[in-house]
C-alpha cells in the first residue's frame, strides 16, 4: 500500500539558502530510490524559510528504507540547528 507524506520544514531565516540547498541533494537522491513513486520539493511563496515535501513511497519498507540511508540521516543531523522546528510530518490518505 502507497504511503502519501507531507513533510513541512521551516529554516531559520538566515539558514534558508543552505537548507534549499540540502533540500535539492535531498530530491536528487531519494527520487533515484526504487520506491520513491513521488518526492516534489516546494518553497512557501510569502515565507521563503518554509519548505514542504509531497512524497509518495510504495510501501512501508520503501520509506523506513529511505529513512535509513546515510544521506537522510546526516540531513537530520543538520537540521537540529539549521531548522527554527522539528519538522511536521503528515501520513495522509489520497481521497480523490
Amino acid at each position: 500500500m502507497a504511503i502519501n507524506l507531507t513533510v513541512i520544514l521551516k529554516s531559520k531565516p538566515e539558514n534558508s539558502a543552505l537548507v534549499k540547498s540540502l533540500l535539492l541533494e535531498l530530491v536528487e537522491k531519494s527520487t533515484q530510490e526504487a520506491a520513491c513513486k513521488q518526492y516534489d520539493l516546494h518553497q512557501n511563496c510569502d515565507d521563503f524559510n518554509t519548505f514542504i515535501f509531497h512524497e509518495i513511497w510504495e510501501n512501508q519498507k520503501g520509506l523506513d528504507n529511505h529513512n535509513e540511508q546515510s544521506y537522510i540521516q546526516s540531513f537530520f543531523e543538520k537540521a537540529k540547528t539549521l531548522l527554527q522546528e522539528t519538522p511536521i510530518v503528515f501520513r495522509t490518505e489520497k481521497l480523490a
